[in-house]
């Protein structure tokens, strides 16, 4: 559209918090007609709040927002899709039992007949085939993504946000998309593209935009980056910092050491091919972005979920899809990641969230007193700073809730520990104390398979690195290899290393 388009939208400054939380630290970017600006950062580095803000449902702290010249007081989602902007979701929100054309013309106040012509010469103009009476629980989801995509174009949106459009298709429903935004665009539709997948950035973007830590640290035309360059952008500002000094690590495996577990050669619901092996004593690191991959791995491993392809040994036993009570007494744990969803028992005391898998081992009726004893041992060794035994667990901080749910796992002995985003939403003193906890079980033997979205966390405590990037083990980074700019290129699928390591 040249230098003469018309800017659509325009952020200057956004700042937003959540609590003392800040999200956005000063974000300033726009978007002109015809333009696509793919927005790529870390998990955390604000994308979905700035977009969120983009869209009305949030309310930025300070800052302007512009939307076609025009500074709107009381933005919000429906002033929103007023002036043009409009969210394809990366989950799209449709109601299943509904027809296509029911879920298009939901909250029209036009006239059913007019939208569904609009619907049918839209529909001809992008080239899909959709009929508008299927049942929405019909569809696939590159169809349920068209369909969103319907909906934005049917309001006149002149500004359409995709948010990882791609994280379910095929590649023959990628190439269909492309050609869609390709249109879109000499149409004269701005659209943000939010992606993990640096391919695609360089496939279809006029322009690209690194967000970090709440701050935008690179952007400009795409014609000026190259893949490495958008990577440096990624980086934290002191990736070149050492952590050798706090966290001793594995520097080698013994030649004739046999591996604690071995995955070989996995496939399942969100994964496939998947192999590695964790030996006593050292803590291997899945690492990767939410949606990878990742924990649908730990959960197969554990039993939770199926593995339809491949073996799970533990001290070379075959434990594949035992249940989780039968893995557990093969001797491998599990920490979640949603700990008050899945890790804590809420409603009850801390002596009986540290003590609840002891009893099921030993009995209903098991002795207090020995309960006691063991709750004590466990809150002096992990530090967990309680009033007494028997507060609710709900009533500890993050920190200490994380403890309790690993002084549980303990209490079972196992060989292996499966710990998913161990320090997910505790402060930065609870953290170090995690962390010391994970180098002390390290140095008393146990196995630790340590998955983590934080690159800084997973570079410093990992003695190898296995990184997962849609689906696949796309590298496995050895003691040597491991540095920031090597794992977040392989969170990325950029690496180019070796590709295994014993």
């Amino acid at each position: 559209m040249g230098e003469k388009a018309k800017t659509l939208v325009k952020l200057e400054n956004i700042q937003k918090s959540f609590n003392r939380n800040k999200v956005l630290k000063g974000v300033s970017l726009d978007i002109r007609e015809g333009e696509v600006v793919s927005i790529i950062g870390g998990n955390g580095a604000g994308k979905s709040t700035l977009m969120k803000i983009l869209t009305g449902v949030y309310k930025a702290d300070a800052g302007a927002l512009e939307v076609n010249g025009e500074k709107i007081e009381g933005y919000n989602p429906s002033i929103a899709h007023e002036k043009g902007v409009y969210l394809v979701p990366q989950e799209p929100l449709l109601f299943p039992n509904m027809t296509v054309e029911q879920n298009l013309t939901i909250g029209f106040h036009k006239n059913k007949h007019d939208v569904r012509s609009e619907t049918k010469q839209l529909i001809e103009e992008l080239g899909w085939d959709m009929d508008l009476n299927r049942l929405a629980n019909s569809l696939t989801i590159a169809e349920q993504q068209q369909l969103e995509i319907i909906k934005g174009l049917l309001r006149n949106s002149k500004v359409l946000i995709l948010d990882e459009p791609t994280s379910a298709l095929t590649f023959s429903e990628t190439e269909s998309l492309f050609k869609v935004v390709e249109k879109l665009k000499a149409s004269g539709v701005g659209i943000f593209y939010i992606t993990h997948r640096l391919d695609e950035v360089f496939q279809i973007s006029t322009h690209a935009v690194i967000l970090r830590d709440g701050k935008v640290t690179l952007k400009g035309s795409i014609d000026e980056f190259t893949k490495d360059m958008l990577i440096q952008g990624l980086l934290p500002a002191n990736n070149e910092k050492e952590y050798s000094d706090q966290f001793e690590k594995k520097a080698r495996i013994l030649e004739n050491e046999e591996a604690v577990l071995k995955v070989q050669s996995i496939s399942g619901n969100g994964f496939r091919n998947i192999s590695f092996d964790v030996y006593k004593g050292e803590v291997v690191g899945l690492a990767g972005l939410v949606g990878a991959g990742r924990t649908e791995i730990a959960e197969a491993i554990y039993g939770i979920n199926r593995v339809t392809e491949g073996n799970v040994l533990l001290n070379g036993q075959d434990i594949t899809n035992l249940s989780v009570y039968e893995t557990i007494q093969s001797g491998l744990a599990y920490i979640p990641e949603d700990r008050f969803l899945h890790g804590i028992f809420s409603i009850t005391s801390v002596r009986n969230n540290i003590t609840a898998q002891i009893m099921k081992r030993q009995g209903f009726f098991t002795k207090r007193k020995k309960e006691k004893a063991l709750t004590k041992e466990y809150v002096e060794r992990l530090s967990i700073k309680l009033s007494s035994q028997e507060d609710e667990i709900k009533s500890l901080s993050g920190g200490n809730q994380q403890k309790a749910v690993i002084a549980r796992i303990l209490s079972t002995n196992p060989q292996v520990i499966i710990m998913d985003e161990p320090t997910r939403g505790i402060d930065a003193a609870a953290r170090s104390d995690i962390y010391q906890i994970i180098t002390e079980l390290k140095e008393q033997g146990f196995s630790i398979l340590l998955i983590s979205s934080d690159l800084e966390e997973i570079e410093r405590i990992s003695d190898r690195i296995y990184a997962i990037y849609r689906g696949t083990c796309s590298a496995c980074l050895g003691l040597d290899e491991i540095n920031a700019t090597n794992v977040m290129k392989a969170a990325f699928g950029t690496y180019e290393g070796r590709d295994s390591y014993v």
